[in-house]
Protein backbone atom coordinates (compact mmCIF):
# COMPACT_ATOMS: atom_id res chain seq x y z
CA UNK A 1 0.00 0.00 0.00
CA UNK A 2 2.75 2.45 0.87
CA UNK A 3 4.73 2.01 -2.31
CA UNK A 4 4.26 3.68 -5.66
CA UNK A 5 4.98 2.43 -9.13
CA UNK A 6 8.00 3.92 -10.82
CA UNK A 7 7.73 3.76 -14.61
CA UNK A 8 11.18 3.00 -15.91
CA UNK A 9 13.12 3.91 -19.00
CA UNK A 10 11.23 6.61 -20.88
CA UNK A 11 9.87 8.40 -17.81
CA UNK A 12 13.26 9.10 -16.31
CA UNK A 13 15.02 9.88 -19.57
CA UNK A 14 12.53 12.59 -20.56
CA UNK A 15 13.69 14.89 -17.77
CA UNK A 16 17.43 14.39 -18.23
CA UNK A 17 18.05 17.38 -20.49
CA UNK A 18 16.78 19.91 -17.96
CA UNK A 19 18.29 18.36 -14.83
CA UNK A 20 21.77 19.61 -15.59
CA UNK A 21 20.55 23.20 -15.91
CA UNK A 22 19.39 23.59 -12.31
CA UNK A 23 21.25 22.96 -9.06
CA UNK A 24 19.94 19.87 -7.30
CA UNK A 25 18.51 20.05 -3.76
CA UNK A 26 20.74 19.36 -0.74
CA UNK A 27 20.69 15.62 -1.13
CA UNK A 28 22.63 12.43 -0.54
CA UNK A 29 22.12 10.08 -3.48
CA UNK A 30 23.42 6.53 -3.00
CA UNK A 31 23.76 4.06 -5.86
CA UNK A 32 23.54 0.77 -4.00
CA UNK A 33 26.01 -1.88 -5.11
CA UNK A 34 27.94 0.51 -7.37
CA UNK A 35 31.73 0.35 -7.14
CA UNK A 36 32.30 4.05 -7.88
CA UNK A 37 30.50 7.38 -7.86
CA UNK A 38 28.92 8.65 -11.07
CA UNK A 39 26.96 11.54 -12.53
CA UNK A 40 23.56 10.49 -13.84
CA UNK A 41 21.17 13.01 -15.38
CA UNK A 42 23.28 15.84 -14.01
CA UNK A 43 23.22 14.58 -10.41
CA UNK A 44 26.07 13.01 -8.49
CA UNK A 45 25.39 9.54 -7.14
CA UNK A 46 27.78 8.05 -4.60
CA UNK A 47 28.88 4.47 -4.25
CA UNK A 48 27.38 2.92 -1.12
CA UNK A 49 30.66 1.55 0.23
CA UNK A 50 31.03 4.30 2.85
CA UNK A 51 27.46 3.98 4.14
CA UNK A 52 27.03 0.25 4.75
CA UNK A 53 29.31 -2.40 6.26
CA UNK A 54 27.65 -5.59 5.08
CA UNK A 55 25.94 -7.13 2.08
CA UNK A 56 27.15 -8.07 -1.37
CA UNK A 57 27.22 -5.78 -4.43
CA UNK A 58 25.30 -7.36 -7.30
CA UNK A 59 24.93 -6.63 -10.99
CA UNK A 60 21.38 -6.75 -12.33
CA UNK A 61 21.05 -9.24 -15.16
CA UNK A 62 17.95 -7.66 -16.69
CA UNK A 63 18.35 -5.13 -19.50
CA UNK A 64 17.36 -1.71 -18.10
CA UNK A 65 18.04 1.81 -19.32
CA UNK A 66 18.03 3.59 -15.98
CA UNK A 67 21.65 3.54 -14.79
CA UNK A 68 20.61 3.62 -11.12
CA UNK A 69 19.15 0.15 -11.56
CA UNK A 70 22.27 -1.46 -13.03
CA UNK A 71 23.41 -2.61 -9.57
CA UNK A 72 21.91 -3.57 -6.20
CA UNK A 73 23.18 -4.65 -2.81
CA UNK A 74 21.98 -7.99 -1.47
CA UNK A 75 21.95 -8.96 2.22
CA UNK A 76 22.21 -12.48 3.64
CA UNK A 77 19.12 -14.30 4.86
CA UNK A 78 19.42 -16.47 7.96
CA UNK A 79 17.95 -19.87 7.15
CA UNK A 80 17.02 -20.41 10.80
CA UNK A 81 14.52 -17.55 10.62
CA UNK A 82 16.52 -15.10 12.73
CA UNK A 83 15.44 -11.54 12.02
CA UNK A 84 18.38 -9.30 11.20
CA UNK A 85 18.58 -5.78 9.87
CA UNK A 86 21.31 -4.29 7.70
CA UNK A 87 21.61 -0.54 7.81
CA UNK A 88 22.86 2.35 5.74
CA UNK A 89 24.07 5.03 8.15
CA UNK A 90 24.03 8.48 6.54
CA UNK A 91 25.34 11.70 8.07
CA UNK A 92 22.68 14.43 8.19
CA UNK A 93 21.91 17.82 9.75
CA UNK A 94 20.27 17.36 13.13
CA UNK A 95 16.83 18.95 13.44
CA UNK A 96 16.02 18.99 9.70
CA UNK A 97 13.31 16.99 7.98
CA UNK A 98 14.44 14.61 5.26
CA UNK A 99 12.58 13.00 2.43
CA UNK A 100 13.86 9.43 2.26
CA UNK A 101 13.29 7.43 -0.91
CA UNK A 102 14.25 3.80 -1.36
CA UNK A 103 14.17 2.20 -4.82
CA UNK A 104 14.01 -1.53 -5.53
CA UNK A 105 14.42 -3.32 -8.84
CA UNK A 106 14.88 -7.03 -8.38
CA UNK A 107 16.46 -7.93 -11.71
CA UNK A 108 16.96 -11.54 -10.66
CA UNK A 109 19.71 -10.77 -8.13
CA UNK A 110 18.83 -13.96 -6.20
CA UNK A 111 18.70 -16.08 -9.36
CA UNK A 112 16.39 -16.05 -12.35
CA UNK A 113 14.14 -18.77 -10.98
CA UNK A 114 13.78 -17.15 -7.57
CA UNK A 115 10.88 -14.72 -7.08
CA UNK A 116 11.51 -11.30 -5.53
CA UNK A 117 11.77 -11.44 -1.73
CA UNK A 118 9.36 -9.68 0.60
CA UNK A 119 11.05 -7.93 3.51
CA UNK A 120 10.93 -4.94 5.88
CA UNK A 121 12.44 -1.49 5.85
CA UNK A 122 13.29 0.50 8.97
CA UNK A 123 14.29 4.11 9.67
CA UNK A 124 16.35 4.54 12.85
CA UNK A 125 14.32 2.59 15.44
CA UNK A 126 11.02 2.80 13.56
CA UNK A 127 9.41 0.09 11.45
CA UNK A 128 8.63 1.88 8.18
CA UNK A 129 6.82 -0.84 6.22
CA UNK A 130 6.95 -4.00 4.13
CA UNK A 131 8.72 -4.01 0.77
CA UNK A 132 6.94 -6.16 -1.81
CA UNK A 133 8.12 -5.64 -5.38
CA UNK A 134 6.53 -8.78 -6.86
CA UNK A 135 3.72 -7.16 -8.86
CA UNK A 136 5.84 -4.27 -10.12
CA UNK A 137 8.68 -6.55 -11.17
CA UNK A 138 6.24 -8.78 -13.08
CA UNK A 139 5.28 -5.65 -15.06
CA UNK A 140 8.93 -4.71 -15.68
CA UNK A 141 8.81 -1.88 -13.15
CA UNK A 142 10.85 -0.79 -10.16
CA UNK A 143 9.18 0.05 -6.85
CA UNK A 144 9.91 3.09 -4.77
CA UNK A 145 8.95 4.04 -1.23
CA UNK A 146 9.09 7.54 0.15
CA UNK A 147 8.79 8.96 3.64
CA UNK A 148 9.49 12.11 5.61
CA UNK A 149 11.39 11.82 8.88
CA UNK A 150 13.12 14.18 11.28
CA UNK A 151 16.88 13.87 11.80
CA UNK A 152 17.02 13.47 15.58
CA UNK A 153 20.78 13.03 15.59
CA UNK A 154 23.79 13.50 13.37
CA UNK A 155 22.91 10.46 11.29
CA UNK A 156 19.89 8.59 9.98
CA UNK A 157 19.94 4.84 9.54
CA UNK A 158 17.86 3.25 6.79
CA UNK A 159 17.72 -0.51 7.20
CA UNK A 160 16.72 -3.55 5.17
CA UNK A 161 15.48 -6.45 7.30
CA UNK A 162 14.35 -10.03 6.80
CA UNK A 163 11.14 -11.27 8.39
CA UNK A 164 9.15 -14.49 8.68
CA UNK A 165 7.83 -13.99 5.14
CA UNK A 166 11.28 -13.42 3.60
CA UNK A 167 12.35 -16.39 1.46
CA UNK A 168 15.50 -15.10 -0.25
CA UNK A 169 18.09 -12.37 0.25
CA UNK A 170 16.68 -8.84 0.72
CA UNK A 171 18.17 -6.16 -1.55
CA UNK A 172 18.10 -2.45 -2.40
CA UNK A 173 18.87 -0.55 -5.62
CA UNK A 174 19.06 3.10 -4.54
CA UNK A 175 18.72 5.29 -1.47
CA UNK A 176 18.09 9.05 -1.46
CA UNK A 177 17.94 11.51 1.42
CA UNK A 178 16.81 15.03 0.49
CA UNK A 179 16.75 17.80 3.09
CA UNK A 180 13.40 19.58 3.03
CA UNK A 181 12.48 23.20 3.58
CA UNK A 182 11.41 23.76 7.17
CA UNK A 183 7.88 24.75 6.16
CA UNK A 184 7.03 21.51 4.38
CA UNK A 185 4.43 19.35 6.14
CA UNK A 186 5.04 21.38 9.29
CA UNK A 187 1.63 20.67 10.78
CA UNK A 188 3.00 17.22 11.64
CA UNK A 189 4.75 16.62 14.96
CA UNK A 190 7.86 14.92 13.63
CA UNK A 191 9.18 14.33 17.14
CA UNK A 192 6.59 11.56 17.48
CA UNK A 193 5.51 10.81 13.88
CA UNK A 194 6.89 10.06 10.45
CA UNK A 195 5.09 10.26 7.12
CA UNK A 196 4.99 7.38 4.64
CA UNK A 197 3.87 8.35 1.14
CA UNK A 198 0.71 6.69 -0.16
CA UNK A 199 -0.01 8.83 -3.23
CA UNK A 200 1.13 12.04 -4.88
CA UNK A 201 -0.64 12.98 -8.11
CA UNK A 202 -0.93 15.77 -10.64
CA UNK A 203 -4.62 15.62 -11.55
CA UNK A 204 -5.66 15.84 -15.18
CA UNK A 205 -2.08 15.16 -16.22
CA UNK A 206 -1.09 12.21 -18.42
CA UNK A 207 2.61 12.75 -19.11
CA UNK A 208 5.77 11.42 -17.45
CA UNK A 209 6.38 11.81 -13.73
CA UNK A 210 6.88 15.45 -12.68
CA UNK A 211 10.01 15.69 -10.53
CA UNK A 212 13.23 17.72 -10.25
CA UNK A 213 13.85 20.35 -11.58
CA UNK A 214 10.12 21.19 -11.57
CA UNK A 215 9.95 20.02 -7.95
CA UNK A 216 12.95 21.47 -6.15
CA UNK A 217 12.96 18.58 -3.67
CA UNK A 218 12.66 15.92 -6.39
CA UNK A 219 9.31 14.64 -5.14
CA UNK A 220 7.58 12.43 -7.71
CA UNK A 221 4.17 13.67 -8.94
CA UNK A 222 2.52 10.87 -10.87
CA UNK A 223 -0.08 11.40 -13.62
CA UNK A 224 -3.78 10.99 -12.84
CA UNK A 225 -6.52 11.57 -15.40
CA UNK A 226 -10.12 10.47 -15.85
CA UNK A 227 -12.16 10.14 -19.03
CA UNK A 228 -15.01 12.07 -17.46
CA UNK A 229 -12.93 15.18 -16.77
CA UNK A 230 -11.55 17.95 -18.92
CA UNK A 231 -7.84 18.75 -18.60
CA UNK A 232 -6.77 22.40 -18.52
CA UNK A 233 -3.46 22.93 -20.31
CA UNK A 234 -3.07 26.68 -19.80
CA UNK A 235 0.09 27.77 -18.00
CA UNK A 236 -0.63 29.14 -14.53
CA UNK A 237 1.86 31.05 -12.40
CA UNK A 238 1.49 30.36 -8.69
CA UNK A 239 3.93 30.80 -5.83
CA UNK A 240 4.09 30.70 -2.06
CA UNK A 241 2.01 27.56 -1.75
CA UNK A 242 2.01 25.55 1.46
CA UNK A 243 4.33 22.53 0.99
CA UNK A 244 5.85 24.20 -2.12
CA UNK A 245 4.32 22.03 -4.84
CA UNK A 246 5.82 22.56 -8.32
CA UNK A 247 3.97 25.17 -10.35
CA UNK A 248 3.77 22.69 -13.21
CA UNK A 249 1.04 20.67 -11.50
CA UNK A 250 -1.27 23.68 -11.87
CA UNK A 251 -1.05 23.55 -15.66
CA UNK A 252 -3.60 20.72 -15.69
CA UNK A 253 -6.62 19.84 -13.58
CA UNK A 254 -9.55 17.55 -13.18
CA UNK A 255 -12.84 19.43 -13.51
CA UNK A 256 -16.48 18.60 -13.91
CA UNK A 257 -17.88 19.21 -17.40
CA UNK A 258 -20.76 21.20 -15.93
CA UNK A 259 -21.60 22.93 -12.67
CA UNK A 260 -22.19 19.67 -10.89
CA UNK A 261 -20.36 17.50 -8.35
CA UNK A 262 -17.03 16.00 -9.37
CA UNK A 263 -16.55 12.61 -7.72
CA UNK A 264 -13.61 10.25 -8.15
CA UNK A 265 -11.61 7.59 -6.30
CA UNK A 266 -8.27 8.74 -4.93
CA UNK A 267 -5.87 7.25 -4.21
CA UNK A 268 -6.55 4.51 -6.76
CA UNK A 269 -5.99 1.63 -4.31
CA UNK A 270 -7.61 0.62 -1.00
CA UNK A 271 -6.04 1.87 2.22
CA UNK A 272 -5.31 0.01 5.42
CA UNK A 273 -7.12 1.29 8.51
CA UNK A 274 -4.96 4.11 9.79
CA UNK A 275 -4.61 7.87 10.09
CA UNK A 276 -3.51 9.89 7.07
CA UNK A 277 -2.13 13.32 6.21
CA UNK A 278 -3.95 14.75 3.17
CA UNK A 279 -3.08 17.89 1.20
CA UNK A 280 -5.10 19.02 -1.83
CA UNK A 281 -4.05 21.79 -4.22
CA UNK A 282 -6.28 24.06 -6.32
CA UNK A 283 -5.76 26.93 -8.81
CA UNK A 284 -6.79 27.94 -12.32
CA UNK A 285 -5.99 30.48 -15.01
CA UNK A 286 -7.50 33.94 -14.68
CA UNK A 287 -8.99 33.82 -18.20
CA UNK A 288 -11.40 31.05 -17.22
CA UNK A 289 -12.82 32.97 -14.28
CA UNK A 290 -14.33 36.00 -15.99
CA UNK A 291 -17.29 37.19 -13.97
CA UNK A 292 -17.95 33.74 -12.59
CA UNK A 293 -17.17 32.12 -9.28
CA UNK A 294 -15.85 28.68 -8.41
CA UNK A 295 -16.93 27.79 -4.88
CA UNK A 296 -17.48 24.24 -3.68
CA UNK A 297 -17.39 21.91 -0.71
CA UNK A 298 -14.84 19.13 -0.46
CA UNK A 299 -15.79 15.84 1.16
CA UNK A 300 -13.91 12.59 1.76
CA UNK A 301 -16.05 9.44 1.81
CA UNK A 302 -19.10 11.61 2.38
CA UNK A 303 -17.58 13.45 5.34
CA UNK A 304 -17.08 17.20 4.90
CA UNK A 305 -13.40 17.97 4.55
CA UNK A 306 -13.68 21.70 3.75
CA UNK A 307 -16.66 23.99 3.24
CA UNK A 308 -17.04 26.81 0.71
CA UNK A 309 -13.62 26.60 -0.89
CA UNK A 310 -13.22 29.51 -3.31
CA UNK A 311 -10.66 28.75 -6.00
CA UNK A 312 -8.99 31.78 -7.59
CA UNK A 313 -5.92 32.29 -9.79
CA UNK A 314 -3.92 32.80 -6.58
CA UNK A 315 -4.69 29.20 -5.68
CA UNK A 316 -5.51 27.41 -2.45
CA UNK A 317 -4.33 24.42 -0.48
CA UNK A 318 -6.34 22.55 2.14
CA UNK A 319 -4.95 19.84 4.36
CA UNK A 320 -5.75 17.53 7.24
CA UNK A 321 -2.97 16.37 9.54
CA UNK A 322 -4.79 13.33 10.92
CA UNK A 323 -7.71 11.87 8.97
CA UNK A 324 -8.97 8.30 9.59
CA UNK A 325 -9.39 6.21 6.43
CA UNK A 326 -9.87 2.58 5.40
CA UNK A 327 -10.52 0.92 2.05
CA UNK A 328 -11.22 2.87 -1.14
CA UNK A 329 -11.48 6.63 -0.74
CA UNK A 330 -13.86 8.87 -2.68
CA UNK A 331 -13.27 12.60 -3.10
CA UNK A 332 -16.30 14.72 -3.94
CA UNK A 333 -16.22 18.40 -4.97
CA UNK A 334 -19.77 19.79 -4.71
CA UNK A 335 -20.60 23.28 -6.12
CA UNK A 336 -22.17 25.71 -3.67
CA UNK A 337 -25.34 27.56 -4.48
CA UNK A 338 -24.46 30.59 -6.64
CA UNK A 339 -21.26 29.09 -8.03
CA UNK A 340 -21.41 29.21 -11.83
CA UNK A 341 -18.14 27.47 -12.69
CA UNK A 342 -17.54 23.72 -12.28
CA UNK A 343 -15.28 22.48 -9.47
CA UNK A 344 -11.70 21.46 -10.20
CA UNK A 345 -8.59 20.09 -8.50
CA UNK A 346 -4.93 20.18 -9.54
CA UNK A 347 -2.95 17.99 -7.18
CA UNK A 348 -2.98 15.87 -4.07
CA UNK A 349 -0.64 14.23 -1.59
CA UNK A 350 -1.48 11.56 0.96
CA UNK A 351 0.79 10.09 3.63
CA UNK A 352 0.14 7.47 6.26
CA UNK A 353 1.12 8.57 9.76
CA UNK A 354 3.76 6.35 11.36
CA UNK A 355 4.28 6.40 15.11
CA UNK A 356 7.99 6.58 15.78
CA UNK A 357 9.56 3.71 17.68
CA UNK A 358 11.82 4.26 20.64
CA UNK A 359 15.54 4.92 20.48
CA UNK A 360 18.32 3.38 22.50
CA UNK A 361 19.88 5.78 25.00
CA UNK A 362 22.47 7.80 23.09
CA UNK A 363 25.20 7.15 25.67
CA UNK A 364 24.75 3.40 25.27
CA UNK A 365 24.77 3.66 21.47
CA UNK A 366 28.01 5.64 21.57
CA UNK A 367 29.64 3.09 23.88
CA UNK A 368 28.47 0.12 21.82
CA UNK A 369 29.77 1.71 18.62
CA UNK A 370 33.17 2.14 20.30
CA UNK A 371 33.11 -1.56 21.22
CA UNK A 372 32.20 -2.38 17.62
CA UNK A 373 35.22 -0.39 16.41
CA UNK A 374 37.53 -2.28 18.77
CA UNK A 375 36.44 -5.60 17.24
CA UNK A 376 38.19 -6.54 14.01
CA UNK A 377 35.16 -8.46 12.79
CA UNK A 378 32.04 -7.20 14.54
CA UNK A 379 28.73 -8.97 13.79
CA UNK A 380 27.48 -7.98 10.34
CA UNK A 381 24.19 -6.62 11.66
CA UNK A 382 25.77 -4.20 14.12
CA UNK A 383 24.52 -1.00 12.52
CA UNK A 384 21.59 1.31 13.07
CA UNK A 385 19.85 1.41 16.42
CA UNK A 386 21.09 -1.44 18.69
CA UNK A 387 17.69 -2.16 20.26
CA UNK A 388 14.91 -0.91 18.01
CA UNK A 389 12.63 -1.94 16.49
CA UNK A 390 12.10 -4.46 19.24
CA UNK A 391 12.44 -7.58 17.08
CA UNK A 392 15.58 -6.28 15.37
CA UNK A 393 18.12 -5.75 18.13
CA UNK A 394 21.77 -6.38 17.28
CA UNK A 395 23.06 -9.94 17.50
CA UNK A 396 24.09 -10.70 21.06
CA UNK A 397 22.53 -7.53 22.50
CA UNK A 398 19.68 -7.61 25.03
CA UNK A 399 17.78 -4.42 25.76
CA UNK A 400 15.47 -3.16 28.46
CA UNK A 401 11.76 -2.46 28.06
CA UNK A 402 10.00 0.83 28.67
CA UNK A 403 10.59 4.42 27.59
CA UNK A 404 14.27 4.52 28.62
CA UNK A 405 15.90 1.84 26.46
CA UNK A 406 19.24 0.56 27.77
CA UNK A 407 21.67 -2.24 26.91
CA UNK A 408 21.29 -4.79 29.72
CA UNK A 409 23.30 -7.78 28.45
CA UNK A 410 25.98 -8.72 25.91
CA UNK A 411 26.24 -12.34 24.82
CA UNK A 412 28.76 -12.72 21.99
CA UNK A 413 29.90 -16.20 22.94
CA UNK A 414 31.53 -18.12 20.07
CA UNK A 415 31.00 -15.31 17.56
CA UNK A 416 34.50 -15.57 16.09
CA UNK A 417 35.49 -12.14 17.38
CA UNK A 418 39.04 -10.81 17.36
CA UNK A 419 40.52 -7.49 18.34
CA UNK A 420 40.18 -6.02 21.82
CA UNK A 421 37.45 -4.98 24.23
CA UNK A 422 37.11 -1.18 24.29
CA UNK A 423 37.15 0.59 27.67
CA UNK A 424 33.78 2.15 26.75
CA UNK A 425 32.17 -1.09 27.93
CA UNK A 426 32.41 0.53 31.36
CA UNK A 427 29.89 3.16 30.21
CA UNK A 428 27.15 0.58 29.64
CA UNK A 429 26.00 1.05 33.21
CA UNK A 430 22.80 -1.01 32.87
CA UNK A 431 24.68 -4.22 32.01
CA UNK A 432 23.92 -7.27 34.12
CA UNK A 433 26.04 -9.71 32.12
CA UNK A 434 28.98 -9.70 29.71
CA UNK A 435 29.52 -13.00 27.93
CA UNK A 436 32.37 -12.97 25.42
CA UNK A 437 33.68 -16.50 25.85
CA UNK A 438 35.27 -18.66 23.14
CA UNK A 439 36.53 -15.86 20.87
CA UNK A 440 40.00 -14.53 20.05
CA UNK A 441 39.90 -11.23 21.92
CA UNK A 442 43.21 -9.91 23.23
CA UNK A 443 44.61 -7.03 25.26
CA UNK A 444 43.89 -6.15 28.85
CA UNK A 445 40.56 -6.41 30.65
CA UNK A 446 38.99 -2.92 30.79
CA UNK A 447 37.60 -1.34 33.93
CA UNK A 448 34.11 -2.58 34.83
CA UNK A 449 33.96 -0.89 38.24
CA UNK A 450 31.15 1.46 37.17
CA UNK A 451 28.87 -1.45 36.28
CA UNK A 452 27.02 -1.68 39.58
CA UNK A 453 24.36 -4.04 38.20
CA UNK A 454 26.84 -6.53 36.75
CA UNK A 455 26.24 -10.12 37.89
CA UNK A 456 28.07 -12.31 35.39
CA UNK A 457 31.31 -11.91 33.39
CA UNK A 458 32.44 -14.64 30.98
CA UNK A 459 35.76 -13.90 29.26
CA UNK A 460 36.99 -17.50 29.14
CA UNK A 461 38.73 -19.05 26.12
CA UNK A 462 40.18 -15.84 24.69
CA UNK A 463 43.63 -14.24 24.57
CA UNK A 464 43.28 -11.57 27.23
CA UNK A 465 46.60 -10.62 28.85
CA UNK A 466 47.84 -8.62 31.80
CA UNK A 467 46.77 -8.82 35.42
CA UNK A 468 43.33 -9.65 36.74
CA UNK A 469 41.98 -6.26 37.88
CA UNK A 470 41.16 -5.94 41.56
CA UNK A 471 38.07 -3.81 40.88
CA UNK A 472 36.01 -6.98 40.37
CA UNK A 473 35.83 -7.43 44.14
CA UNK A 474 34.04 -4.08 44.39
CA UNK A 475 31.30 -4.88 41.88
CA UNK A 476 28.47 -5.45 44.37
CA UNK A 477 26.29 -7.96 42.47
CA UNK A 478 29.01 -9.96 40.73
CA UNK A 479 28.41 -13.70 41.12
CA UNK A 480 30.30 -15.23 38.17
CA UNK A 481 33.78 -14.34 36.91
CA UNK A 482 35.04 -16.82 34.30
CA UNK A 483 38.59 -16.04 33.13
CA UNK A 484 39.98 -19.48 32.33
CA UNK A 485 42.14 -20.25 29.29
CA UNK A 486 43.58 -16.80 28.57
CA UNK A 487 47.07 -15.27 28.79
CA UNK A 488 46.59 -13.51 32.12
CA UNK A 489 49.62 -12.95 34.34
CA UNK A 490 50.49 -11.91 37.86
CA UNK A 491 48.86 -12.69 41.16
CA UNK A 492 45.13 -13.26 41.50
CA UNK A 493 43.78 -10.51 43.81
CA UNK A 494 43.11 -12.02 47.22
CA UNK A 495 39.97 -9.88 47.54
CA UNK A 496 38.31 -12.04 44.88
CA UNK A 497 38.64 -15.12 47.08
CA UNK A 498 37.09 -13.18 49.92
CA UNK A 499 34.07 -11.98 47.93
CA UNK A 500 30.99 -13.86 49.19
CA UNK A 501 29.13 -15.96 46.62
CA UNK A 502 31.59 -15.36 43.75
CA UNK A 503 32.19 -18.27 41.36
CA UNK A 504 35.76 -17.50 40.21
CA UNK A 505 37.43 -19.60 37.51
CA UNK A 506 41.00 -18.91 36.41
CA UNK A 507 42.47 -22.22 35.24
CA UNK A 508 44.39 -22.39 31.97
CA UNK A 509 46.38 -19.19 32.62
CA UNK A 510 49.87 -20.68 33.17
CA UNK A 511 51.43 -17.43 34.35
CA UNK A 512 48.86 -16.66 37.04
CA UNK A 513 49.83 -17.19 40.66
CA UNK A 514 47.77 -17.68 43.78
CA UNK A 515 47.90 -15.08 46.54
CA UNK A 516 49.82 -16.05 49.71
CA UNK A 517 47.75 -17.70 52.40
Amino acid sequence: MSHLRLILLAVLSLVSSSLSQTSPPPAILIDCGASASSVIDGRRWQSDENFVSSGTPMNVSDQVLDEILFTARSFPLDLDGTRRKFCYVVGVSRGWKYMIRTTYYYGGVNGKGTPPPVFDQIVDGTFWGVVNTTADYADGLASYYEGVFLAQGKSISVCIASNSYTTSNPFISALELVRLDGTLYNSTDFSTLGLSLVARHAFGYSGPIIRFPDDEFDRFWEPYSLNSTVPNNRKIEVSGFWNLPPSRIFNTDLRATQVQPLEFTWPPMPLTKSFYYIALYFAHDSDSLGDGSRVFDVSVNGVTYYKELSVTPAGAVIFASRWPLEGLTTLTLSPRSGSNLPPLINGGEMFELISLGGKTLVRDVTALNAIKSSFQNAPVDWSGDPCMPKNYSWSGVTCSEGPRIRIVALNLTSMGLSGSLAPEVGKLTALSSIWLGNNSLSGSIPNFSSLKLLESVHLEDNRFSGAIPSFFSGVPRLRELFLQNNNLTGQIPSSLFQKPGLDLRTSGNPFLTQPPR
